[in-house]
């Protein structure tokens, strides 16, 4: 299951995607997200299937490396269509027992489970085609104007990138010492969910304790390097626009624009429960 988790990881290839401005990729993916959130139709979710998949193959990044982490967040959807189909009031669909799945809770699961799905394989695809460096050095570029309202811009983009990064240092950790407790004996799949739980412990304990040691060791790194924030550093390899950016922002204005009229005028009719 940690293995899954694809958010945080950077996957090396030859493609357009990978060759983009970092500050495209922020500024594509923070829309494409809004965008599921505000247009909610039928013929919207279409749009926003046909540009993901696009994106994707743009991207040169196997499907079937990008859909593990779904895995990950798949208990967590099914409890929330549950809850959704079950405790929203409306028109009765299906009736067991005391149980009753509604339409509009049965709607409104639908849609939450595709903006789900899409929201984590958009984000996925962000960090998967930028290097956490790219990463930092677009968003400190990109939000830049906020220094002119005292935000720690650099500082804030350091403490994410640093979080990105240490997402699959502390997974490979996690996997050592699950490995190493499993040979002295412990069990962390038998048994029933408090034990389970109380099985965590022996691999919390020093999971905790290696990160906070990590993290120390980072800060006692940056602090020999002579690092005090970002004030007065200058960029080896600067951020500059290319042709190929230009481009990227008209496919998203384009992107956004069959979002909109999709929405407005074009009507899509299925069955009830979407």
């Amino acid at each position: 299951m940690l293995k899954d988790i694809t958010l945080g990881q950077y996957y090396p290839a030859d493609s357009v995607l990978h060759k983009l401005d970092p500050r495209v990729k922020l500024l594509g993916t923070i829309l494409f997200i809004l965008s599921l959130f505000v247009f909610q139709s039928v013929s919207c979710y279409l749009v926003a299937t046909l540009f993901l998949v696009s994106v994707i193959k743009l991207s040169k990044v196997p499907l079937r490396f990008m859909t593990k982490g779904l895995k990950a967040i798949f208990v967590l959807m099914m409890i929330t269509l549950v809850f959704n189909m079950v405790l929203t009031p409306g028109t009765p669909l299906i009736r067991i027992w005391k149980i009753t799945v509604t339409v509009e809770g049965t709607k409104i699961a639908i849609r939450m489970a595709v903006r789900l799905i899409y929201l984590v394989l958009g984000s996925s695809l962000m960090t998967l085609t930028t290097t956490p460096n790219h990463l930092t050095d677009g968003m400190e570029k990109g939000l830049g104007f906020l220094k002119w309202f005292h935000v720690p811009v650099h500082e804030i983009a350091m403490i994410m990138s640093i979080a990105l990064r240490f997402i699959p240092i502390l997974m490979d950790e996690t996997d050592r010492i699950m490995k190493a407790q499993t040979s002295r004996g412990a069990d962390f799949d038998s048994g029933n969910l408090i034990q389970k739980v109380k099985s965590l412990v022996p691999l919390l304990v020093p999971l905790f304790i290696s990160a906070f040691r990590r993290a120390n060791d980072l800060a006692m790194a940056m602090e020999a390097r002579g690092y005090h924030g970002g004030e007065g550093r200058t960029k080896m390899r600067p951020l500059e626009y290319q042709r190929r950016d230009k481009a990227a922002y008209l496919i998203l204005a384009a992107y956004l624009t069959a979002m909109f009229l999709a929405n407005y005028f074009v009507k899509i009719t299925l069955p009830a429960v979407w």
